[in-house]
């Protein structure tokens, strides 16, 4: 548990080092963030009740949240929802966001000005989000909880409703008892976990706080109440 502590610290640390140079590239309006983070929420959420989109390649913590902003920027056009599974549903208006901003959306900064489409948990929080804080009153759908256990780091999203996340792992899907790797839990279930290394509180060193992507910083308040009677 010491050398836990010690890895939050750092990271927390680090990420406020990193904020002068983690500034998004792309300015969204407020309605383009609206759906935006209804798009995020959508995706994520379609992982949990159908399972894996076979072509999000890269399941883990990291990988869920990767693949929610890569197929939220894309156009949602009919090919886009036979392709995967969506047709017939009714969805979130496009962000309307220009080839060049989908483009640049793609790619996350992973230090020394340098970017990539592929970017770790703690790369996501560092070079691309902004702390919000260790308490829920500012959060809303498409923010993350980040977790660190010192030797890894783990990533959650918050829906609107719930908690979403990919535990790293999964079964073999020929066994009857296989297991895809995907969680959903309320607040109140994670504020109970038996492991209190995954508690969602002030007083738990490992978790770091919540954060929020840096194109979507300057959100309106959306989604449902973050009122204690609500969790």
């Amino acid at each position: 548990m010491r050398s836990a502590r010690i890895a939050a610290a750092f990271c927390l640390g680090a990420i406020f080092s990193f904020s002068a140079v983690a500034q998004a590239d792309v300015v969204l309006s407020q309605k383009q963030v609206r759906a935006f983070r209804s798009w995020l929420v959508t995706i994520v959420e379609d992982q949990i009740s159908r399972g894996p989109n076979p072509r999000w390649f890269q399941q883990d913590c990291a990988g869920l949240v990767r693949f929610a902003v890569s197929e939220a920027v894309k156009v949602h056009d009919e090919n886009w929802r036979k392709a995967n599974g969506f047709s017939g549903r009714i969805l979130p208006g496009e962000i309307g966001l220009s080839s060049e901003d989908r483009e640049k959306l793609k790619l996350w900064q992973i230090g020394n000005g340098q970017k990539s489409n592929f970017a770790r948990a703690i790369t996501l929080i560092q070079n691309n989000s902004e702390f919000l804080g260790k308490t829920l009153e500012q959060i809303e759908p498409g923010d993350l909880l980040f977790f660190d256990q010192g030797d890894e780091q783990h990533l959650m999203m918050w829906t609107g409703r719930r908690i979403v996340y990919h535990n790293g792992s999964r079964t073999s899907r020929t066994i009857a008892s296989s297991d895809n790797g995907l969680r959903a839990v309320s607040f109140r279930e994670l504020s109970q976990w038996r492991d209190t290394r995954w508690l969602p509180t002030t007083e738990n060193p490992n978790f770091v706080g919540f954060f929020r992507f840096k194109f979507l910083n300057n959100a309106p308040r959306f989604g449902q109440s973050l009122e204690k009677g609500t969790l």
